[in-house]
């Protein structure tokens, strides 16, 4: 691999075989180096493959004018949520958050820092990724000495979360307020209390994160066997009552029609999560 250009002493890029540019990153890699210089493999910390030459663009002008220490906390917060989540990101993930810390930082010391209006529903619904959010600021007051809000948490967790549903921001924050408001019909309908650590709780939220990705993007199942919402109808009457609430606050607010199998599936997690013995009655 030869040096294409020089961004930093530890980023450089390079041209590949297919004729597309690419970033590579490491500590000293460019140093005392030009360009046509042979990069030194060892040196090698990470290899950035971005598919769109404005992707490419956006990430070096993102090198070029953010410290080198925002970018290696990035990656580390990159490596750890990936190790937790046990999944591999696209390389998108660091832009997008490193992009947001250096605007993070950069409020911090002006003191303006951002309300996250979506924090309880983040910390309710994606346990995982917030905790990955409170341990990156952890993380940064420990590298750099400065007390990140909570609500930066929550922030670091939406980019995680993008990066596991391959989401959009607008999706993500469109799919985590869907689920939250269904989650609250099925709460004042059967007026009760959910246990969040119960493991039917789980399984209904990750079924409402593919539903709601999947009609966001839609990307509509076609209907199942009627014979089978007809039973399902009659056996869990209420949960059905229930569902037929969800059913129209989908239709009335995104002008999206449940078909009878997603039905099924909403009314078949209703009833669990309501059955449960950790559920507690507010009556």
């Amino acid at each position: 691999m030869k040096i294409e250009k020089i961004l930093n002493n530890n980023v450089v890029t390079i041209i590949d075989e297919d004729g597309i540019e690419q970033v590579i990153m490491g500590k000293g890699i460019a140093f005392k180096k030009v360009f046509g210089d042979k990069i030194e493999e060892k040196k090698i910390e990470k290899i950035f493959k971005l598919d769109s030459k404005n992707a490419s663009e956006r990430f070096k002008s993102l090198l070029n004018e953010t410290p080198m220490e925002y970018v290696e906390i990035s990656r580390n917060i990159i490596k750890y949520a990936e190790k937790t989540l046990e999944k591999k990101f696209e390389d998108v993930i660091f832009l997008a958050l490193t992009d947001h810390l250096n605007f993070a930082m950069k409020r911090m010391k002006k003191g303006l820092p951002i309300k996250n209006e979506m924090l309880w529903e983040i910390k309710r619904i994606y346990r995982k990724e917030y905790s990955i959010g409170i341990w990156s600021i952890n993380y940064i007051k420990y590298k750099l000495g400065v007390d990140l809000p909570e609500d930066e948490a929550g922030f670091i967790a939406l980019h995680i979360i993008n990066a596991t549903l391959g989401e959009s921001m607008p999706n993500t924050m469109n799919i985590t307020k869907l689920i939250q408001d269904i989650l609250s019909i099925v709460k004042y309908h059967y007026k009760i209390d959910v246990d969040e650590e119960a493991l039917s709780f789980h399984r209904f939220v990750t079924h409402l994160k593919f539903f709601a990705q999947r009609m966001f993007s839609k990307k509509q199942e076609l209907s199942g066997d009627d014979s089978l919402y007809e039973v399902v109808k009659d056996k869990y009457n209420e949960s059905y009552l229930c569902v037929k609430k969800i059913r129209d606050y989908i239709k009335i607010t995104y002008d999206y029609e449940l078909t009878s199998e997603e039905m099924v599936y909403l009314v078949l997690h209703v009833q669990r999560l309501t059955k449960d013995k950790s559920v507690a009655s507010n009556t």
